[in-house]
């Protein structure tokens, strides 16, 4: 441990810095979380609840862990577990034939007749095409997790210090000594930068670039509904799930891109087009909940890298740093990455994956208008569009 602080600063008080915290401390290190707000008060206490990333490398552990966790973490987080996807466009009516080559070998999932559906979901309509049905995967609530990760980290000794923002990051020979925020510097032995949309300015700070474009997320709720049999249904670009409550809880963009996210910026409120948005598409994916009042609105802002996979890697220079941006998969693999990163600050690699292909290096050569070619870019200002017209 530094002589003063800490062993390991975590920055980012979003469910991967928390769910790492927490891991360490399991190991005995003493962790000291630094968050710029209230921890798991964005994106991460902000999202559909998803726990099924089929196509990451921390799949596996993903899938081993969150049945698991609530006897782990000692709090509950509501997961459930399976997954529903079915489609309301008829030009989709076999998506399950792509599907099958993406799905890992091991995991049980069938094909779902529309009637299958309705059946499940009787929100859905006569407009049912096709789905599946995983019997894997699932779903947990956002805020009861993010606050979960919280309590189980103190129990183990965790500091987490909220309000809390970092202004820069202190070096000497070649490795990371501490970090400096409005209450003074706090030292340490290894940082863990886990910061969501602010990790690529912190990076920067230590001549990293990190590629990532800020975006606008956002969710609606609306009032509770009669509990459906199957409540994690996805479908018409949308994520979400039922609440235990009966509310329906989705997001699905579209994103909002941004130009920047400062170091100590509020969350975004939500935005009007893109609440109007998610509530029609829930109207078409769930006829029956259409007449549904949307109750509350919710906004955060996701980063995301140019080919839409996470960062997890402990640098070689300065060695002592692990960086983790989850490029809005966050959530859902939160109990596998909180493992990775674990391993990699005490044990230097990963124990249970493979995360060559989520280095840094894989952006070597990297065009430097990446944004413009995806047309990541924030939408022209309502006065500049009629100034040029």
């Amino acid at each position: 441990m530094s002589e003063k602080g800490t062993s390991v600063v975590i920055v980012g008080g979003g469910v991967t810095g928390l769910s790492a915290a927490w891991w360490l401390a399991r190991s005995g290190v003493e962790v000291t979380v630094v968050e710029k707000g209230i921890v798991g008060f964005e994106a991460s206490g902000r999202n559909g609840g998803g726990c099924t990333h089929y196509q990451s490398p921390l799949f596996h552990e993903e899938q081993r862990l969150w049945p698991e966790m609530d006897e782990l973490l000692g709090y509950p987080t509501e997961y459930q577990r399976g997954r529903i996807i079915f489609q309301v466009d008829p030009r989709k009516e076999r998506f399950h034939e792509g599907l099958s080559l993406r799905l890992p070998k091991g995991y049980d999932w069938e094909v779902l007749i529309p009637d299958d559906v309705r059946a499940l979901v009787p929100l859905a309509g006569d407009n049912v095409v096709s789905g599946v049905r995983f019997h894997f995967g699932g779903h947990a609530n956002p805020q009861r997790t993010a606050q979960a990760y919280a309590w189980a980290a103190q129990d183990l000794g965790v500091k987490i210090l909220q309000h809390t923002a970092v202004r820069g990051i202190t070096a000497a020979g070649g490795r990371v000594t501490g970090i400096e925020t409005a209450g003074g510097t706090i030292g340490c032995d290894a940082l863990v930068v886990a910061a969501g949309p602010q990790t690529g300015k912190l990076m920067a700070m230590l001549g990293i670039d990190l590629p990532m474009a800020p975006a606008r997320a956002e969710m609606i709720v609306t009032e509770p509904l009669p509990m459906m049999p199957f409540t994690g249904v996805d479908g018409n670009g949308l994520y979400g799930r039922q609440t235990l409550r009966g509310n329906l809880a989705y997001g699905g963009g579209p994103h909002e891109w941004f130009d920047d996210v400062g170091l100590e910026d509020a969350p975004p409120k939500p935005s009007g087009s893109v609440t109007r948005s998610l509530a029609r598409r829930v109207a078409e994916l769930l006829p029956k909940a259409a007449h549904a009042r949307v109750i509350r609105s919710w906004a955060g802002v996701v980063e995301n890298t140019p080919d839409g996979r996470p960062v997890i890697e402990r640098l070689s220079a300065p060695d002592n740093v692990t960086v983790a941006t989850m490029s809005s998969v966050g959530f859902g693999l939160s109990p596998a990455s909180g493992h990775a990163i674990r391993d990699l600050v005490i044990d230097g690699a990963c124990s249970f994956a493979d995360l060559s292909k989520l280095s840094l290096k894989r952006f070597d050569g990297l065009r430097g208008d990446w944004r413009v070619h995806l047309n990541w870019l924030p939408p022209e200002p309502v006065g500049a569009v009629a100034a040029g017209a």
